[in-house]
């Protein structure tokens, strides 16, 4: 991957090496949000990796983004999602918000997410049924959000609601963490991505300024479509692709340094061994072909942009459950220790599937596609 500079790979590579890789354990075991990584990678402008220079930002875009997500998903998924999770909303601010946030994110001060998933919902995020109603100067927020990666460890959520008075699916908000009537259900003690602090929150008579709607009010499904799918989709796939990668080198290294004494043999001399690894190998290097393909559409703008996009999570998220499994099954108990780190990618890939838009809802919108329907 060429797409940051050389100090940005620098200081990615530095923070990966001496902070992430070294802490992925713990994170993992104590589900234990990776602060001092997402410190770091503030610290490091790599936080305000997408702002734009005019607010103090590196001015990146999308195929910066893949990068660092897909890099640190290698060594740690969980920190992987919350950058992932953070460029998405800084997309939509960088878009919408005011220059004082977005400052704040090019500064690698302020961790913002998406609150989009509802109880009510489900994984059908574009059609919240949370409300917004006005209470003098006031906008007041109500809602069940089922998922929020970051949720009290984050600064802000581009939050999601009914609209507020225009017609429309939806409305966006800036919202902070610290707002009165936010509740976090919990801390998160899931099977993978144990370190992403992902939890229900409730927002009961939650209050916002009017200027903290994101756009106009009503045309949050146009946002939602428009900038947060096409960055999400990339960069869950992306985590997808990097975790992948690091499966696989993992049960490379394993088989390559593993011998049967007696017999003089190594297990990378089976041919089935060999074979399971081809087999991974050429998953991994298809979903990141299909990823570069699906940025290659959108900075183009082809004509099949839309497909690639509702195309790329899925395959991506299919191909992650499948290297991983491989990568168990070379590499046999030895996969079951917890600081081999195997299994703990093999749980992680297992996220992508049901975040919503889940591999079922993108397979029936693919289908929906190829077949000249109507996606809603």
């Amino acid at each position: 991957m060429t797409a940051l500079s050389p100090p940005q790979s620098e200081a990615l590579e530095t923070i990966i090496r001496n902070i992430v890789a070294p802490q992925a354990l713990e994170t993992d075991t104590q589900g234990r949000f990776p602060r001092q990584a997402v410190t770091a990678l503030g610290q490091a402008g790599l936080l305000g990796l997408v702002s734009a220079t005019a607010v103090g930002g590196a001015g990146g875009g999308l195929p910066q983004a893949r990068a660092v997500v897909e890099r640190l998903a290698q060594d740690c998924s969980s920190t992987a999602m919350v950058v992932c999770m953070h460029y998405c909303a800084t997309a939509v601010l960088e878009q919408f918000g005011s220059d004082a946030v977005r400052r704040e994110i090019a500064a690698g001060r302020h961790l913002s997410t998406l609150a989009f998933s509802e109880a009510e919902s489900r994984s059908h995020f574009w059609a919240p049924v949370s409300t917004a109603s006005a209470r003098g100067d006031l906008v007041v927020l109500d809602a069940r959000k089922s998922w929020v990666t970051s949720a009290v460890e984050a600064d802000s959520y581009v939050w999601s609601s009914q609209p507020l008075k225009a017609e429309g699916a939806s409305s966006l908000w800036l919202v902070s963490s610290k707002a009165a009537g936010l509740s976090v259900a919990g801390t998160f003690d899931g099977l993978g991505l144990r370190g992403n602090a992902s939890s229900p929150i409730t927002a009961q008579g939650v209050a916002v300024q009017a200027r903290d709607l994101l756009g106009e009010d009503g045309k949050g499904f146009d946002t939602m479509m428009g900038v947060v799918l096409p960055w999400f989709v990339s960069l869950n796939a992306a985590c997808s692709v990097g975790l992948m990668e690091g499966a696989l080198s993992r049960a490379i290294a394993h088989v390559s340094g593993t011998r049967h004494q007696h017999l003089n043999t190594g297990l990378a001399d089976l041919p089935t061994i060999r074979a399971y690894l081809a087999r991974g190998r050429i998953r991994t290097d298809m979903a990141r072909a299909l990823l570069d393909d699906t940025l290659a559409a959108m900075a183009t703008q082809r004509p099949d942009t839309m497909l690639r996009v509702l195309e790329i999570k899925v395959a991506a998220a299919e191909s992650a459950l499948e290297v991983t499994d491989l990568a168990m099954r070379v590499c046999g108990g030895a996969a079951f220790r917890k600081e081999a780190g195997i299994e703990r990618l093999f749980r992680d890939a297992r996220a992508a599937n049901v975040m919503a838009p889940t591999s079922d809802v993108l397979y029936d919108f693919i289908g929906k596609a190829i077949t000249g329907q109507a996606l809603f």
